[in-house]
């Protein structure tokens, strides 16, 4: 597959052209397409017009702007743009003939190595696959308005798609900055499966007088700490958008999902929702036990079915709808027993329409709260990619992450098969900190847990026998950078910053960033980084020392992989060694140390390892070690 050099995006839309400036601006030569000059015109300027207000409020530099501009074009020539793409982004009208008749016409022009991605809500990417002609080279990414700016895509995996394809669209959300989740083939896929019923469960809310459209959108806000609720939501995105994809899940998934007959009048009539009024908290009660048993019985059913995880679903709610909490936290936070009980009246109510999900009725039955990793571990072949995985409070640092964390570490130091590891953050942030609202009211002898805690699982990758590569992907700031330290290789992305900003909170580092440090860049650079708390890039940490290299954001997993890969290729016995002979000796005299590295290097000639390489060097050959 060839490498993703030139993206088309098709459709010069809202969606399309938040779509083309994410690409441009992580560095893709992209172009941008449709139907009319005009319209290609007007997709420019709703680029161009907020950036130029971004720059007038100081918030962007002109040269950021220029640089954007210099890597997008426009056309109308959707053939010709095709021939020279390595990823084409479908954007145009959610109509299926229309989309089918697009992809028709790629197919004919495009390279035999192009990747195909529609970026359809809630239409099969399977069919619409076949249109293409290619299957394995076609998936979904479904990004999320403001395409420029939201942070969310789901990743979609039609019945054809190879894990080659999956993997480059996976890759590419992950260059253009993005939090992608995995989602499989069916309409709606993750988000849409259960907002768009939400927003329909409102409008029945409506229709029967349960409560007035102020009274519901105030219930709403207050149960998911969300500023806009359903009615205001539809009036702002616009009606139709809404009653289309309820149409969608009406013709896949039955009588449940049917339109509202208000959200269906509405739509017709080109009407908006009344929504001023005064909000009656008496009525709160009601509608949450309606709107909460729709949201929690549905993101039960579609993990149930295996369209997404739950870490995915709460994602999506949180990044993707800006929620404040996520359906399955939510559960918890209410309680699985209550959260089965709303369930449980839908599903009274509208029986086989309205499935009750078995996960679902054992984890309340009992009580049970959603078990909600933040850490994530992909073994691939003798490497380690671990990932703190909550982007949507910047990766920060709480006992159940730290507690994760350490759970990660010790199943990799266990792990036979992997020899080395990657630690990195998912989204902007590697660690942005510890967790504020978690310590701001702790007590004395809570500080002293949470700091143990925190010092033992730093000091667990520090110790581990098999080296560990920081891949620095935003900020580190506090615990992050804490965390770093204790890595063997620090990667640092070009936009990655650095600060240990605890003196400004009234506290000080307590992960170990006080004495590993001074240690790395020296007692006076360290001291003044930690009294005034300032942030330093990449560049700057380069410079004085603490990182390796600052590589380009999109270079910075792959390279962290081929050093990974590299050292997982060499005497594992000897690399274990050599990084205790390293770690103790830091920690003692140098007579000592030579003494250590002696009786460590001593060791190694005890080893399967060591005949084979030194056998393989005399034979010309690569060495093969087994780790004994």
């Amino acid at each position: 597959m060839a490498k993703i050099e030139k993206v088309l995006v098709v459709g010069a839309g809202t969606m399309g052209s938040g779509i083309a400036q994410a690409a441009a601006t992580a560095g893709y030569k992209t172009t941008m397409v449709d139907m009319k000059q005009e319209f290609v015109d007007a997709g420019f300027g709703k680029i161009k017009t907020p950036l130029e207000k971004r720059i007038t409020e100081g918030k962007m530099r002109r040269e950021d702007l220029d640089r954007i501009l210099a890597n997008l074009k426009g056309t109308t020539d959707v053939e010709a743009a095709a021939r020279e793409a390595d990823l084409v982004i479908e954007a145009v009208f959610e109509e299926f003939k229309i989309k089918e008749d697009l992809f028709k016409r790629i197919a004919k022009v495009a390279k035999p190595t192009v990747v195909v991605a529609t970026n359809t809500s809630s239409l099969s990417v399977t069919q619409l696959a076949k249109s293409f002609g290619a299957p394995d080279r076609f998936g979904g990414l479904h990004f999320f308005n403001p395409a420029a700016v939201n942070k969310l895509v789901e990743v979609v995996k039609g019945h054809g798609t190879t894990p080659e394809t999956f993997s480059a669209l996976w890759d590419f959300a992950l260059r253009l900055g993005k939090v992608p989740i995995e989602t499989k083939d069916s309409f709606g896929f993750c988000v849409n499966r259960f907002f768009v019923p939400f927003l329909n469960e409102a409008c029945r809310l409506l229709e029967e007088k349960v409560a007035d459209a102020a009274t519901i959108d105030a219930a709403t806000n207050e149960v998911l700490g969300t500023t806009m609720g359903p009615f205001a939501l539809m009036n702002f995105t616009g009606i139709p958008i809404g009653y289309h994809a309820e149409e969608t899940l009406h013709q896949s998934f039955g009588a449940f999902y049917k339109p509202a007959d208000v959200l269906r009048e509405m739509f017709e009539k080109k009407q908006l929702f009344e929504i001023a009024g005064k909000p009656d908290p008496t009525k709160f009660e009601a509608v949450k036990a309606r709107l909460l048993g729709v949201l929690f019985g549905i993101t039960a059913q579609l993990v149930d079915e295996g369209v997404a995880s739950r870490e995915a679903t709460d994602k999506g709610a949180l990044l993707g709808l800006r929620w404040g909490h996520g359906p399955f936290a939510l559960m918890n936070q209410v309680g699985t027993a209550q959260a089965l009980r709303y369930a449980r009246a839908l599903h009274d109510k509208w029986g086989k329409a309205f499935p009750l999900s078995p996960s679902l009725q054992k984890a309340g039955e009992r009580n049970e709260a959603w078990n909600l990793r933040n850490v994530v571990v992909d073994v691939q072949g003798h490497v380690a990619v671990i990932t703190i995985d909550r982007p949507e409070a910047l990766n920060a640092l709480n006992p159940k992450v730290l507690t994760e964390l350490g759970e990660a570490f010790t199943a990799v130091a266990n792990n036979k098969e992997v020899r080395a590891a990657v630690l990195t953050g998912s989204g902007k942030a590697f660690v942005a900190g510890a967790d504020i609202k978690a310590m701001a009211n702790q007590t004395a002898m809570e500080s002293l847990a949470m700091t143990t805690l925190g010092q033992r699982v730093v000091r667990h990758i520090e110790l581990m026998v098999k080296p560990v590569i920081a891949a620095v992907n935003g900020f580190a700031f506090g615990g992050g950078c804490e965390l770093a330290l204790a890595c063997d290789v620090i990667l640092a992305a070009e936009t990655a910053q650095f600060a240990l900003p605890e003196v400004g909170l009234g506290i000080h580092p307590g992960f170990g960033g006080t004495q590993r440090l001074p240690r790395l860049i020296g007692p006076v650079r360290a001291k003044e980084l930690i009294f005034t708390g300032d942030r330093i890039t990449a560049q700057q940490a380069e410079k004085i020392g603490l990182v390796n290299k600052v590589v380009k954001d999109a270079e910075l997993l792959p390279e962290a992989l081929r050093i990974a890969h590299k050292i997982a290729e060499m005497a594992p016995l000897a690399i274990g060694l050599a990084k205790e002979s390293v770690n103790r000796g830091l920690e003692t005299d140098i007579d000592s140390g030579l003494a250590l590295e002696t009786n460590s290097v001593t060791l190694t000639f005890a080893t399967q390892d060591q005949k084979e390489g030194m056998r393989a060097f005399l034979e010309k050959r690569k060495a093969n070690f087994t780790g004994r």
